[in-house]
């Protein structure tokens, strides 16, 4: 019973010589990969980092163009809340200045009322009257309407079925405060 043993290396050819040389033609076969893939990598990345640097830059300039935007919003509102206390505080200044002058007028009060206006033949409400009649009550001899309150008036059957308005609601006036003198 013999068995045929073939020889994986002959001996006649030693393995490391051909073990060198394949170890040789892969490094150069890798060598040559790396460089044609660096040269691929150095042409093609220029293109897209290109494209790339643009999108970044864009992104960059309109960060920076909304967040000027929102320091600058900001800025105007609290120039708005500066001009709005200086208009607040002026209105103010100037009413107490009205009623001051109102008030160094001999015989003449500005008087608070609640008065209904009747309706005037042209449809409008009639408010100069009940302001002369209500001066005249109180010993003044004629009296202007000067600050008026108009409110819609509907029949109980309409708010109770859930309308606050319709056909058979009306507007009525009412004189809330007068000038008399």
């Amino acid at each position: 019973m013999g068995t045929n043993r073939i020889p994986i290396y002959p001996k006649k050819y030693p393995a490391g010589p051909q073990l060198f040389a394949c170890l040789c033609a892969g490094a150069l076969l890798l060598a040559a990969a790396s460089a044609v893939a660096q040269d691929a990598a150095k042409q093609a990345p220029a293109e897209q980092r290109g494209f790339f640097d643009k999108i970044v830059d864009w992104f960059s300039e309109q960060a920076s163009h909304f967040d000027s935007g929102l320091k600058n919003a900001g800025s105007q509102v609290d120039n708005f809340g500066r001009e709005a206390g200086i208009a607040a505080k002026t209105t103010v200044d100037a009413a107490k200045d009205a009623a001051d002058a109102v008030g160094r007028i001999p015989n003449t009060s500005v008087l608070s009322v609640h008065e209904k206006c009747p309706v005037a033949p042209n449809g409008a409400p009639d408010c100069l009257s009940v302001a002369m009649n209500y001066c005249k009550t109180k010993g003044f001899q004629s009296g202007k309407s000067v600050d008026m309150t108009t409110a819609e008036v509907c029949p109980p059957k309409v708010l109770l079925s859930g309308r606050s308005t319709g056909p058979e609601c009306h507007d009525e006036t009412f004189v809330s405060r007068v000038l008399c003198q």
